[in-house]
């Protein structure tokens, strides 16, 4: 018999699966960015839709995601250079990217039944 996803893998499927798309405007500002060629409304936009990753990852138990979306917008508010700042965006994408894979490799295996073991109760 097949096994089958639970609810809960199955809402964190739902949600991974909106990613790429969002992945590749991240990368395309972050590029911009690098370039000085972002204006203030494309940074905004993407300070905006990292903090709503956030939360969203934060409410299907992908924390791992969710930190590194929540670190990128720190990263974006903060004082600092501008190279830092575009070096450090850019390294935290590719670091979203590979926790993305690890939380879409286990939303999408299934979970293994809860196999409760015997205990052997022998007497003396």
């Amino acid at each position: 018999m097949a096994q089958k996803l639970s609810p809960r893998q199955q809402a964190q499927l739902a949600w991974l699966d909106t990613l790429p798309p969002k992945f590749e405007r991240m990368k395309k500002i972050v590029e911009l960015f690098s370039t000085h060629h972002a204006d203030e409304s494309q940074v905004r936009s993407l300070q905006r839709m990292l903090d709503e990753l956030k939360a969203q990852g934060s409410q299907i138990n992908l924390t791992a995601l969710a930190e590194n979306f929540g670190y990128m917008g720190m990263l974006l508010r903060r004082a600092g250079g501008h190279q830092t700042k575009s070096r450090g965006l850019s390294e935290l994408l590719a670091g979203a990217k590979i926790n993305y894979e690890g939380a879409y490799r286990e939303a999408s295996t299934p979970a293994e039944p809860d196999v409760e073991e015997e205990e052997d109760v022998s007497s003396p």
